[in-house]
């Protein structure tokens, strides 16, 4: 039997560890590996958001997640949210409304760019969301004359998208933003009550006390006042009350800012999904068809 001689002579035959094949080839590949890697394969979804959810309360509490998805919640309730929703409802239904008349070409080719100049401020917003920007994939106009503008922007579903986030999605967004937060931030508020239980009179809390000026947080229901009968709930009215009542907020603000982190997720992910441009889903067979193979040029250069 005839072996065949390796570099060091050993003399030993090929093995099926050793035989060449196009598989282990590909499998040896750098290029091949890289490409069928979740980190670098195109189109592929990258890492969702950069808020992280720690296991730890209290790790969650003093991370940057925390005050970022209350600070993204925050400008949406009280800025961005309305804002942006009066301005793209506004141009949109104006150009509908006028689209018999002369005006409506120029006004949908306004409205159009409008509508995408309000999803680039929350494409802007997701920068501190997401680990990559997010681009709107807009068609771009070839032909000339506003006719032909108003056929590529509106038949563009970069454009519907715009439409269904801004518009269509702008309630239920808000409501859920604005409910989240407002009781994430009762709970920080309530942490503090050690040092100014003492200030409100009357009914300042949550709940309900009965001709009371006496000094105190209402936390309950006190048909009778604090001190009658038939009262639910707790009267903080001493800093022994104030202690106990803001270690409860402590754990409900520990426990709740979970809540705050995931609904800030959820609406960027919903924003993510509609403002970015459209994966491809052959992205990933197409780079691996770009990229150099592991095999060299079927031709020897001369």
């Amino acid at each position: 039997m005839v072996t065949a001689e390796g570099p060091g002579g050993n003399g030993r035959s090929p093995g099926p560890a050793a035989a060449s094949s196009p598989a282990a080839a590909a499998a040896s590949s750098p290029a091949l590996v890289a490409a069928s890697s979740p980190a670098s394969a195109a189109g592929r979804e990258p890492a969702v958001t950069r808020l992280r959810l720690y296991r730890n309360p209290v790790r969650l509490a003093v991370s940057a997640s925390l005050w970022t998805a209350a600070g993204y919640l925050a400008v949406y309730i009280f800025v961005t949210g309305w804002v942006l929703f009066s301005v793209a409802f506004t141009a949109t239904v104006t150009a509908a409304v006028l689209s018999i008349t002369l005006a409506a070409i120029p006004l949908l080719v306004a409205a159009a760019g409008v509508l995408r100049g309000c999803a680039n401020v929350e494409r802007g917003r997701l920068r501190r969301m997401l680990p990559e920007p997010v681009h709107g994939g807009y068609r771009e106009v070839t032909e000339h004359g506003l006719l032909a503008q108003v056929r590529t922007r509106w038949r563009d579903a970069a454009t519907w998208r715009d439409v269904a986030y801004l518009i269509g999605l702008w309630l239920p967004l808000f409501v859920l933003d604005t409910v989240v937060f407002t009781v994430w931030l009762t709970f920080l508020a309530g942490i503090t009550l050690p040092i100014c239980y003492w200030a409100p009179r009357g009914n300042a809390g949550l709940g309900y006390a009965n001709g009371t000026q006496v000094p105190g947080v209402v936390l309950g229901y006190f048909p009778h006042g604090p001190n009658g009968a038939g009262g639910v709930g707790l009267y903080v009215d001493t800093l022994p009350k104030a202690l106990l009542a803001a270690a409860a907020f402590l754990v409900l603000f520990l426990l709740f800012s979970y809540v705050l982190v995931i609904t800030a997720r959820a609406h960027a992910r919903v924003a993510r999904t509609l403002l970015r441009a459209p994966v491809d889903p052959l992205a990933e067979a197409k780079e691996v068809l770009t990229r150099p193979g592991p095999l060299g040029p079927l031709q020897v250069p001369r």
